[in-house]
């Protein structure tokens, strides 16, 4: 008898099989061909790219949209003149940086030789004094006063130089800083054109707002209170009532009163007279003013003689 042998016998291939082998081999063979092409175009990608890297980029012109197809319709032919070419720009100049200013020169401190300081101080100008001890002048709130003196005092750790006033008339002291009299509208007696200008402006015709009495008497008041002469002036010459015009009122009478006292203290001041005669000076250019003449007399009848 023939022996058996111990490797299995190969089977014949049944065709289903043979189809199925032939199907993978293909897949592979394709696999393997989709891998090559896409290799190449990555390759291909990246040449592209380091080409473009050493070239200028070129400008991109858009390409215009193909309008949708319609019947032909024959369009009359134009004439196509050639565009004008653009004008150059104009070169744009970088601004100037501006020059450094010169620093002046730093001085070092010296070291003191011995203990003793070398170093000059330089010590500050003192502020110009505008107006002198024993001076008349005219505070606006106020009116005339007198300048005692000039004393300094320590407020919230500053020392300050204060003109120290006297207003002898209303009993009263006034301290203003040195430095703030002027802005405060602190100022010096009138002179003599000036005082003339007042009085004429007293001899003048009157004129009178219509408008509130309440107005009118704020309207006074700041004239009263800023105190310039002419401002004053116009105030007595509103306020006046002669004998022949009717009475003023209350708060007319406090107003008039109020103008004339200081316009007669500064008067008196600047001519050297008592304040009695600027008074009966200022009255006698009011008694000048049209339409305030004197009192007309009044004829009684005479009796007939039975």
């Amino acid at each position: 008898m023939p022996k058996k042998s111990s490797k299995p016998e190969k089977r014949a291939k049944s065709p289903r099989n043979a189809k199925n082998a032939t199907r993978a081999k293909k897949t592979e063979t394709k696999r393997k061909t989709v891998a090559v092409a896409a290799t190449r175009k990555a390759s291909k990608s990246v040449k592209k790219q380091a080409d473009a890297a050493h070239k200028p980029a070129a400008a991109k012109v858009a390409a215009p949209r193909k309008p949708a197809r319609s019947a032909p319709v024959p369009a009359p032919r134009r004439k196509v003149t050639p565009a004008a070419a653009p004008a150059p720009a104009a070169k744009a100049t970088p601004p100037k940086a501006p020059a450094p200013r010169p620093q002046p020169p730093s001085v070092t401190p010296q070291p003191a030789q011995n203990g003793v300081d070398t170093r000059m101080h330089v010590k500050k100008p003192a502020p110009k004094l505008d107006f002198k001890t024993g001076e008349h002048i005219v505070y606006p709130a106020h009116g005339v006063g007198r300048i005692v003196g000039v004393e300094s005092q320590e407020v919230a750790g500053l020392k300050l130089d204060l003109f120290v006033i006297s207003f002898i008339k209303d009993k009263m002291t006034l301290r203003v800083p040195v430095a703030k009299a002027t802005a405060v509208g602190m100022r010096k007696l009138a002179d003599a054109p000036t005082v003339k200008r007042a009085l004429e402006t007293v001899r003048g015709r009157a004129r009178i707002k219509r408008t509130m009495w309440s107005r009118r008497a704020q309207e006074y008041e700041a004239k009263i209170n800023s105190g310039d002469l002419i401002s004053i002036a116009e105030v007595v010459r509103d306020l006046y009532r002669s004998e022949t015009q009717p009475e003023q009122s209350y708060s007319e009478r406090q107003l008039y009163e109020a103008a004339l006292d200081r316009m007669s203290r500064e008067i008196s001041s600047v001519n050297r007279i008592s304040e009695t005669e600027a008074v009966r000076q200022i009255e006698q250019n009011l008694a000048k003013s049209p339409r305030r003449g004197p009192k007309p007399e009044v004829v009684e009848p005479r009796e007939e003689a039975a």
